[in-house]
């Protein structure tokens, strides 16, 4: 085997999951976004709702594109760099895959253009129609690419057959021990993901002086999703950190920081991992917090690392700290929702200035926490690529390590060229906005003031 091209092509694989997990994830929340403008719309003729449509629509077309360029990348390499892995465990992994295909992007991929440019000729109820299959299209997806990630995870539902997989039973491979868990996880982050960046954006224009009713509508309806979802998510996780628990001890060991085995085990807010040393440094701890919400016990068992032969260990530092990467994005997206709800009662959102402002500054959150989270999922699943089953060492292709170099060098150049680009777009976009005529506009408050925009201001300029 060669080293240089098992590490190349993990790179390879992180590098192309991790940026291309963001925009499906984006694009799962902002369909069904659509749907609700477009629902309000239908139901009340608002205009409001159809402005936000038509401008996040084109978000969603863009977005879209940017996520199939990187995910036909991605599958690539299964091929490429883990064709054993193809060779060994395809068998049902290919079936899954391609039911993602045939089941799910061919339904967002057909109605797609009907969201973008059919409203004119199908009608206001058959282009709603097109929307709710997109974004039921985009929900399906989520379903199958997580089942056959989740399977790798916890597998289940086959049997053996002269050194490759076959499937026994499909009800088993596809609701696998982890799959609930994930789709559920994984779907409300999709939905908080957007719920961010609408704020945001929402947040951005209303510090720029923007009085359109639009922008306020879009930030409510963000701020309202934010303080629903986040605390059902943060439920959701501790349901799947439970299972994990169950089904793969030894991640949650490297997660928490965990050496040792024991009963009323902590929680590790801060350390420096040293695993030379099997130890932690500059330790700080709260104790029995860890065997409370892992064992639902005071004093429940936690299994430490070095219950598990050093082969059979997950690397400590990147899960150790992309969880409590993601549990600070998360903690801090609750603080957003629940103040934004408060400011809401209030009816002072709008003009609170260091709450729009955090909200602009936690637009990105949703996605750092995706990237820290599916860190920690797959970093924390190795040594093996099929947890239990298929060792990651043992499923790259047989390549040389130079052949996985120069694909890596071109694959970060495209990706450098398409997302730069389709990035700029995409925030040229949102300084746009929905929109906005000039009477919706109000002079931006002098630097450094500090007194908040009254309804009244914001009546005033509206009314030009």
């Amino acid at each position: 085997m060669d080293e240089a091209a098992l590490l190349l092509s993990r790179v390879q694989f992180a590098v192309t999951i991790a940026l291309h997990i963001i925009f499906p994830a984006f694009t799962i929340g902002l369909a069904s976004y659509l749907v609700v403008l477009e629902a309000q719309w239908l139901r009340t003729r608002d205009s409001i709702y159809l402005r936000l449509y038509d401008f996040w629509v084109r978000v969603f077309a863009v977005s879209f594109g940017l996520g199939v360029v990187s995910g036909v990348m991605m599958s690539y390499q299964f091929g490429t760099n883990w064709s054993r892995l193809s060779e060994t465990m395809g068998s049902i992994l290919g079936p899954l895959l391609a039911y993602e295909g045939l089941t799910a992007f061919f339904l967002e991929a057909g109605f797609l253009g009907v969201m973008l440019f059919g409203r004119d000729r199908v009608g206001p109820r058959l282009h709603f129609l097109a929307t709710l299959l997109v974004a039921t299209g985009t929900l399906i997806s989520a379903f199958w690419i997580l089942a056959a990630n989740s399977w790798m995870q916890t597998p289940a539902g086959f049997v053996w057959e002269n050194g490759r997989v076959a499937p026994q039973d499909w009800i088993a491979v596809i609701f696998n021990p982890s799959f609930p868990y994930r789709l559920v996880h994984m779907t409300l982050a999709a939905y908080l993901t957007t719920a961010l960046v609408v704020g945001a954006v929402g947040a951005w224009h209303l510090l720029r002086g923007s009085a359109d009713p639009a922008v306020r509508r879009m930030l409510v309806m963000a701020v309202g999703m934010i303080a629903v979802v986040a605390p059902l998510q943060i439920v959701a996780g501790d349901l799947h950190g439970t299972n994990t628990f169950e089904h793969q001890p030894a991640k949650i060991a490297a997660m928490e920081g965990h050496w040792e085995t024991r009963n009323g085990a902590p929680a590790i807010l801060f350390a420096i991992p040293d695993p030379a040393n099997e130890r932690n440094r500059f330790e700080v701890a709260i104790p029995n917090l860890a065997s409370l919400y892992l064992t639902h016990s005071w004093n429940g068992e936690v299994r430490g690392l070095k219950a598990f032969p050093p082969e059979e260990r997950p690397p400590v530092h990147l899960p150790f700290w992309a969880f409590r990467i993601m549990v600070g994005c998360g903690l801090i997206m609750l603080a957003v929702g629940w103040w934004g709800a408060l400011l809401w009662r209030r009816g002072t959102i709008t003009v609170e200035r260091r709450f729009l402002r955090l909200a602009v500054l936690a637009g990105p959150l949703g996605f750092v926490a995706l990237i820290a989270g599916w860190t920690v999922t797959e970093v924390g699943r190795q040594p093996y690529v099929v947890y239990g089953m298929l060792r990651t060492a043992d499923a790259v292709s047989p390549v040389a390590g130079a052949s996985v170099s120069a694909s890596l060098t071109l694959i970060a150049v495209v990706y450098m060229l398409v997302y730069g680009v389709g990035l700029w777009y995409l925030f040229r976009m949102f300084g746009v906005g929905p929109a906005l005529p000039d009477s919706a506009r109000r002079p931006v408050p002098a630097r450094g003031s500090n007194r908040p925009l009254s309804g009244a201001d914001l009546a005033a300029e509206a009314e030009g």
